[in-house]
């Protein structure tokens, strides 16, 4: 069985839904009140997971940081996603949302208790010779 962090799957595709929703109904949440702070949460909540990762969890890493703080920047897609979708989208949308994130909680929450326990994500067996 994989074991990595890197393989793709329901958690990271739902992880993944969920920082695309965050990225367009903050700023679309945004933009009434001002352009620039619009820009500036897409600027943030694209980089943060960019710059900041724990090591065995992302492929490159350019700023490890513990555990902890990679859940603390999913849960911030994830609260952006919401709130944002309730500002912005009509009720059958952010509702749509609401799923999605209530989804992608409890598809993370092994990867979530990998990354407080350890610090990061179990390492990957060796692969086993024939």
């Amino acid at each position: 069985m994989n074991r990595s962090p890197n393989r793709t799957g329901p958690a990271s595709a739902l992880r993944f839904a969920t920082e695309l929703v965050a990225w367009v109904a903050t700023p679309w949440a945004l933009a009434g009140h001002s352009v620039l702070l619009a820009v500036a949460s897409v600027v943030v909540l694209v980089a943060l997971p960019t710059i900041f990762a724990t090591p065995g969890d992302k492929k490159h890493v350019v700023v490890a940081v513990p555990g902890h703080v990679t859940i603390g920047l999913v849960l911030l897609h994830m609260v952006a996603a919401v709130v944002a979708s309730w500002l912005a989208w009509p009720l059958p949308a952010a509702i749509a949302v609401w799923i999605l994130v209530t989804a992608s909680f409890l598809a993370e929450l092994s990867r979530w208790r990998r990354l407080v326990s350890t610090g990061r994500p179990e390492p990957e067996p060796p692969a086993s010779r024939a």
